[in-house]
């Protein structure tokens, strides 16, 4: 967009003995107009006018001091400094085009507003990648500001009590509102750890399948079937498996031999297996 565009072209850019550009001839031929007189010109032309453009293209140039001001209090976000600037030009050129001499005497009145609001929408609707209610966002952008403003007068970062107090808000709304900032722009899986040696990605850190699951599901499926065995069978597996105990000591405490804890031991789990087991699976 030429009109927000920071860069000038070099007084050297056409060949001598032709003409130069009609933009750039529009430029220096408007650039001794005060503000007054290229609002004038911006409100009294179409659109699509070359002469609106380049007053606009010189409004622009003369008030970048007041985009700069209105972005340096968002400069702590996530989002890059130039992005804000861009943002901040479309905040700048709609008041130019909006502006009405009968309602604002002086274009940097009227414009920093229009530059402030064009900030907090954007962060406000084009920045989120979850959904955050509207009044979280609303109070996260009021935060930031206070932030800003709070330290110009109290020469420090202020406290979580002067940023509550100065806001009207209470400590867990505004730690919601500090902990909702997180969304717009949530760390990635795979983005690189720092300080953390042996890990590459934060997917590193986070736990991985836990093996339990597959016993858990196992005896979910015995306990299906565990009803149908005998009860004899039923102790002679817990005593087995649960306990630890020798078949030997099994038969001494049931009153039966070693070969028939030994049988019935094997008839149970046959059984059991049988009922879990796909007939694929038990040819195999």
């Amino acid at each position: 967009m030429t009109a927000i565009s920071s860069r000038r072209s070099p007084a050297t850019d056409h060949e001598p003995g032709f003409p130069a550009p009609p933009a750039r001839m529009l430029t220096s031929d408007l650039a001794g107009l005060d503000e007054r007189a290229l609002l004038g010109i911006v409100g009294s032309l179409s659109r699509d006018s070359e002469r609106r453009a380049a007053a606009c293209e010189l409004l622009v140039s003369r008030y970048r001091w007041l985009v700069r001001s209105c972005v340096r209090r968002y400069l702590y976000s996530p989002e890059p400094a130039e992005d804000l600037m861009q943002v901040g030009y479309v905040g700048l050129l709609k008041a130019i085009g909006n502006f009405d001499p009968a309602i604002c005497g002086r274009l940097a009145a009227y414009a920093r507003p229009c530059i402030s609001g064009e900030l907090k929408r954007h962060f406000r609707d084009k920045r989120w990648q979850v959904h955050v209610k509207r009044s979280v966002k609303d109070l996260m952008l009021e935060v930031r500001e206070a932030t800003w403003q709070l330290a110009q007068e109290l020469g420090r970062i202020p406290a979580e009590s002067d940023l509550a107090q100065h806001l009207g808000v209470s400590a867990d709304e505004l730690r919601h509102a500090r902990r909702a900032e997180l969304a717009i722009q949530p760390s990635s899986l795979d983005g690189p750890l720092t300080g953390q040696p042996g890990m590459g990605t934060l997917a590193d850190c986070l736990g991985g399948l836990d093996p339990r699951i597959e016993h858990v599901l196992d005896m979910n499926a015995v306990a299906a079937h565990w009803g149908e065995l005998p009860p004899r069978e039923q102790k002679i597996l817990l005593m087995d498996f649960f306990s630890g105990m020798p078949q030997t000591e099994i038969g001494r405490r049931l009153g039966i031999s070693q070969v028939q804890v030994s049988r019935q031991r094997a008839r149970a789990l046959g059984y059991l297996r049988s009922r879990l087991l796909d007939p694929e699976e038990q040819a195999s």
